[in-house]
């Protein structure tokens, strides 16, 4: 990260005042932003700015290792209408980006599945003591499929549909290929409505 260009909008957030900057896009395209700061997030090992665009009047995530040559304008910002930064900064770096969102419903607490999923990888949320929710993107259905398996616990695929379709595809074939030679229990857990 860019130590001027982080002071610069340590700043700005601080006293909401609008910034521009060069940011070189995820395609590797240099752009000109002009920006309303409102924080700076921390998630995993990067540092993201949340910031309403003022071009398409969005909020947005900044990658700060991305931006050059921040200034501010001198013009003051009203962020009242601000998201939580830490939940936007969670979902557009676990979902949003991707072609499937998954929500999958996992037989652990909270605290035991997220040793397991770092929080750049999934949004976690409690649905009562031993189950929790874990929305997960990805642009890969059988990356997704092969990566719930991974996690070594039970889990009920919420959506989307074609990801509970891989699952079970999936789980058949490595019953098959355990040379247990039974489908059918898969067949019949399927049938009793659980993955």
């Amino acid at each position: 990260v860019d130590a001027a260009a982080l002071a610069v909008l340590a700043q700005a957030c601080r006293d909401h005042e609008q910034v521009r900057f060069d940011y070189e896009r995820r395609d590797g395209e240099a752009s000109r932003r002009l920006i309303e700061p409102h924080q700076m997030v921390s998630a995993g090992r990067r540092w993201y700015l949340v910031a309403r665009d003022r071009r398409r009047g969005e909020w947005r995530t900044y990658r700060l290792d991305r931006i050059a040559s921040a200034r501010t304008t001198g013009h003051g910002v009203d962020v009242s209408d601000a998201p939580d930064a830490a939940a936007f900064v969670a979902a557009a770096v676990t979902t949003a980006p991707y072609r499937y969102r998954a929500r999958v419903e996992v037989d652990l607490p909270l605290d035991e599945l997220a040793r397991r999923v770092p929080a750049t990888v999934g949004v976690l949320e409690a649905v009562d003591d031993r189950t929790t929710l874990l929305s997960v993107g990805g642009n890969d259905i059988d990356w997704l499929a092969l990566h719930l398996g991974a996690l070594d616990a039970p889990f009920r695929v919420l959506e989307p549909p074609e990801l509970e379709r891989r699952v079970i595809a999936i789980g058949r074939r490595m019953v098959a290929g355990g040379g247990l030679g039974a489908p059918q229990a898969i067949e019949s857990s399927v049938n009793a409505g659980t993955s």
